[in-house]
C-alpha cells in the first residue's frame, strides 16, 4: 500500500492512492477548514474500519439492518505531540431484531479483533465502544 502526498498551499495537502483516489487534507483553523485534518482522518479510519466488519457480521447473523451509523470522539493531550489519549465509538443500529447484548458483542469483535486501524494504534490509548439500538416504526 502506497500513498503519494502533494502540496496545495501552506497547511493544505492532498493524498492520492495507487488507484488514483484523492483525499484533501488541511490543518487550517476551524473557521477556514476545507478538508479533514490528519487526526480527523485517523478517527474516520478507525470507525469506518470497524463498521465494515460490523455490518458484515450483522448480516451473517441474518439480522435486519434498516439503518446504521456511528459517532467517534477522540480526546487529545495538551502537550506536543497532541496524540489521542482516549477514543470512544458509539454505533447506532436501526433494527427490529438485533438485541443490544448481541450488538455489543459484535462491536467488541469488530473494534478489538478485526479492525486493522484500531490494532495499529498505540495500546496506551483508552478505546471504548458502545451501541444504541433503535427500533424502526
Amino acid at each position: 500500500m502506497k500513498i503519494k502526498l502533494g502540496h496545495i498551499a501552506d497547511e493544505e495537502y492532498y493524498a492520492v492512492t495507487d488507484q488514483g483516489i484523492r483525499v484533501d487534507i488541511d490543518m487550517l483553523p476551524s473557521d477556514e477548514k476545507k478538508a479533514m485534518s490528519p487526526m480527523q482522518l485517523l478517527l474516520s479510519g478507525v470507525i469506518s474500519c470497524a463498521a465494515v466488519d460490523l455490518v458484515s457480521m450483522v448480516k451473517k447473523r441474518r439480522k435486519t439492518l434498516v439503518d446504521f451509523s456511528g459517532d467517534v470522539e477522540g480526546v487529545r493531550r495538551e502537550d506536543i505531540p497532541k496524540k489521542f489519549t482516549e477514543i470512544h465509538i458509539v454505533f447506532t443500529f436501526v433494527s427490529p431484531d438485533l438485541g443490544e447484548e448481541e450488538a455489543q458483542k459484535l462491536v467488541d469483535l469488530a473494534v478489538e479483533k478485526y479492525c486493522s486501524v484500531a490494532a495499529s494504534l498505540d495500546p496506551s490509548i483508552k478505546m471504548t465502544h458502545g451501541v444504541k439500538i433503535v427500533r424502526p416504526e
